[in-house]
């Protein structure tokens, strides 16, 4: 019911029919809805899976269900449905404890090949080589940007997601998708956002925004010397947070 009446207010737009078959039996209603039944109810991630399981136990309630090749490839041709509705759900169902004046942000690969000499074969106009500096290997593939609400206890809620190549450097990707677009917020990253001229005293002043990273190790620095400034942002931000001056 919520996918029919968010597809019939918003979702045909983005996936609109300007063919003989505009209306076909199967609806593409029916197609978004499968998917994220098997995959919320049955935990089915493979669409073969969720495929085979729509073909086996769901024959009743979608009696027009196609082949298995014309299914994939609708639900492909719905990546745009897809992503209007991931929007909408997102804003939608935050959860109360969500700190909005707290945001987390990372990258995550997405590896389909892994490998320093090795060429992509999979999906090669997305994709692109990259480094991966927490695997410490090259790979081709994408990454997953998370923008994250924090939550106390639990793993953050997602605020914004988006996916590029691999080789898109994290910072950039921030500064152009989202740099222009956030407020009020104090934001925790790792190393790769410290970029001090960007949030300048001007963001923090106009648009009460602050980014927080680690300290970056210098070079030949003894261990103790490293750890005792860890221990100096750790107590600052703890007993100041918005300032983070000790």
């Amino acid at each position: 019911m919520y996918i029919c009446d968010l597809y019939d207010r918003e979702l045909k737009y983005y996936c609109q029919r300007y063919s003989n078959n505009s209306n076909p039996a199967f609806t593409d209603r029916e197609i978004m809805t499968i998917y994220l039944f098997a995959g919320h109810c049955q935990k089915y991630f493979r669409i073969r899976d969720i495929y085979n399981f729509a073909s086996e136990y769901l024959s009743s309630w979608f009696p027009k269900l196609p082949s298995y090749q014309t299914f994939n490839l609708r639900l492909n041709r719905l990546n745009e449905a897809f992503r209007v509705l991931s929007t909408r759900l997102i804003s939608s169902f935050i959860p109360a404890d969500c700190n909005k004046g707290i945001s987390l942000v990372d990258s995550l690969p997405i590896i389909t090949c892994a490998g320093r000499n090795r060429q992509g074969k999979v999906a090669r106009e997305i994709t692109a080589r990259g480094y991966c500096s927490t695997k410490n290997m090259y790979c081709y593939g994408l990454k997953l940007h998370a923008l994250t609400l924090r939550r106390e206890g639990t793993i953050p809620f997602p605020k914004s997601l988006m996916v590029t190549s691999a080789e898109d450097n994290d910072l950039t990707v921030f500064k152009q998708a989202r740099g222009d677009y956030i407020s009020d917020t104090v934001i925790f990253g790792d190393k790769i956002y410290s970029d001090f001229e960007y949030f300048n005293d001007d963001k923090k002043q106009n648009r009460n925004i602050e980014m927080y990273t680690p300290v970056k190790a210098i070079k030949g620095q003894a261990e103790q010397e490293r750890q005792r400034q860890k221990l100096i942002t750790t107590c600052s931000l703890r007993l100041f947070p918005k300032s983070g001056n000790p």
